[in-house]
C-alpha cells in the first residue's frame, strides 16, 4: 500500500509577522500624477507607513 503524501500550507502573514499593506517588504506602491488635471502616469516604489519600512507587523 502508498503512502499518503502530505502537503503543508505556508505559514500566514499573521504567524509569519509580517505587515500586511507591504508584505514583508516594508515598499508599498505608489501612484506617481504628473500635470494640471492629476493623471496618473506610473507607479513607484513608496515607504510601507503601517510598519515604516521595517516589514514586520507593529502589533506583533
Amino acid at each position: 500500500m502508498a503512502t499518503t503524501k502530505r502537503t503543508t500550507k505556508p505559514p500566514s502573514a499573521a504567524e509569519t509577522g509580517d505587515c500586511k499593506p507591504c508584505g514583508g517588504t516594508g515598499n508599498v506602491p505608489t501612484t506617481v500624477r504628473v500635470g494640471r488635471k492629476r493623471r496618473p502616469v506610473g507607479q513607484q516604489d513608496g515607504l510601507c507607513l503601517n510598519c515604516f519600512g521595517s516589514g514586520t507587523d507593529p502589533d506583533a
